[in-house]
């Protein structure tokens, strides 16, 4: 029973570092990122838990599934509404400052609709790829 008991608190610890991670970060990270930066402390981690792990936050709310950007999915530790930019060029995902339109609730308020979750993403390029457009080759 012993055996159970610790294999269960190593199990906590894992998916509390997945969760630390994610909060500690204003990357938007996928699963890969995450599991990267944790599977030298914990070797035994597989992407394959990372990855439930962070679906099961999903579930209970505890963090935002945003989009897939080059081909993974990405996550945002911050469950706050709150706009996104995401570069075309160098898929960073940054936060955005700014308060969602007011139309959002619209379709709520005119049609019926029962809205659970709103998300507004802006597309196009970051600074640091504006930049790098512009220089002379």
């Amino acid at each position: 029973m012993g055996h159970k008991m610790k294999k269960r608190r190593h199990y906590s610890e894992k998916r509390q570092a997945i969760f630390d991670t994610l909060a500690a970060t204003k990357e938007h990270p996928s699963a890969e990122v995450i599991y990267n930066s944790l599977k030298l402390r914990y070797p035994k981690l597989s992407l394959g838990t990372v990855y439930r792990n962070l679906m099961r936050f999903k579930q209970e709310g505890t963090v935002q599934y945003l989009t897939v950007v080059d081909g993974q999915e990405r996550f945002d530790g911050n469950t706050s509404e709150h706009a996104h930019f995401i570069c075309d060029k160098c898929g960073a995902v940054v936060d955005l400052d700014i308060p969602l339109p007011d139309g959002i609730n619209r379709p709520a308020e005119q049609g019926g609709f029962e809205i659970s979750f709103r998300q507004l993403f802006l597309h196009g390029l970051c600074p640091a790829c504006v930049v790098k457009k512009q220089q002379p080759r």
